[in-house]
Parts: C-alpha cells; structure tokens; sequence
C-alpha cells in the first residue's frame, strides 16, 4: 500500500462505545460480531501506534440529550431508546468509549445527537480541515450504516478514504464482508491494521 502521509492524516473511530457495541449493547449481534472478528482491540492497536506516529484523532461518538432534543426519535435503530430512558444518554457509562480505545488528552471527540453518519451537523469537517488533513482512516461500526455513510460522506467532502478492513463490522458479518468488497472498495483503499501500522512507521 502506499505511504501514509502523517501530517495530512487522520484517524477516525465510528461509534465504539460500549453502549454500541461493547458490554452494554442493545443490539447483542453486533457486539458479537465483535467478539468474533477481534475488532476491538485492531481498533486499540492502530490508534495507538497512529497516536504515537502523531496523526490526529477523531472519535465519533453518539449521544442523546434527556429531552431528545435533535433527534428523529422514528428511527427504528433507537427502539431501545423507548423502552430505556438511560439509552446512550450523554454522560452515561453507556456513551463511554470501549475500554479497548483509551482516550488521550491530545484525542478529539465530534459528538452527535442526530443522524447516523458524523459529518452533516457537526464539527467533524471544520476539525479535520483545521488541522490540514485530507485522508481519513476509517474504523468502527458498523458497515450497516455508519462505516459506509462516514467514507461516502468523506469522499463527497474531498477527502482520501482508508477503511481498514479488520477494523470494521457488520451484521451479518458476511454482508459486512460483502460491503467492503462491492459499496467501499470501488471509493476507499482497504487496507489490514497490520499494513497501515506498518506504513505508519516508514
């Protein structure tokens, strides 16, 4: 794979929150899946050796207010949210990041209340934009939704789109796999945490 540029890169998490996909999960398949494939610590391992290579990053996380406020409440993918008054609700153990990603003080977090992809109102492309960068690593959950809205999203605002492959789930995972082959490698390099931290160290 080419070069990773570490001045004009970035990496960015999708939703690994506990409440997403770790131990306090509504949606058990997905955190299975995890489990499954290993994602997590992939996940923990590249952005530490990104981290220490000095690229930006970005964690994209979801949250809800208490009133709601902001989000389209009919979206079938927070029914659980209906029957749990403390589902994702910011500030909550449930919004944490898992503990296999371990924030440093230098890491970003772009929070959202809406939607099901990080860019369209939020901080994310004036933060990325800010610090020069213009190729994102894409990593998280899930390539139901949020993996292959985030690259597509990224490619709309101009930017080189890495998705490293054994860093992303979906549920089933064999349509998982099936989205990465036919929906994100004809507009992102897919690549194995291996060969980027590899690239990371040229």
């Amino acid at each position: 794979m080419r070069r990773v540029s570490l001045e004009t890169t970035a990496v960015v998490t999708m939703e690994m929150q506990r409440g997403i996909c770790g131990d306090l999960a509504s949606i058990e398949p997905l955190g299975d899946a995890m489990v499954e494939r290993g994602i997590a610590p992939c996940v923990g391992r590249l952005v530490v050796a990104a981290r220490e290579a000095g690229l930006a990053i970005v964690h994209c996380t979801f949250s809800l207010r208490p009133d709601r406020l902001g989000t389209d409440m009919s979206l079938p993918l927070l029914r659980a949210a209906w029957s749990d008054p403390s589902y994702l609700l910011e500030g909550t153990a449930s919004t944490e990041l898992l503990p296999e990603i371990v924030p440093d003080s230098s890491d970003i977090i772009c929070n959202r209340h809406h939607g099901v992809s990080p860019f369209a109102g939020t901080k994310l492309d004036a933060i990325l934009r800010r610090r020069g960068i213009g190729t994102v690593v894409v990593v998280g959950v899930s390539l139901n939704v949020g993996i292959t809205g985030l690259a597509i999203e990224a490619v709309n605002h101009g930017y080189k789109v890495f998705v490293a492959s054994d860093a992303v789930i979906g549920v089933p995972i064999a349509y998982g796999d099936d989205v990465l082959r036919n929906s994100l490698a004809p507009i992102a390099t897919l690549a194995k945490v291996d060969d980027l931290i590899a690239a990371l160290a040229q």
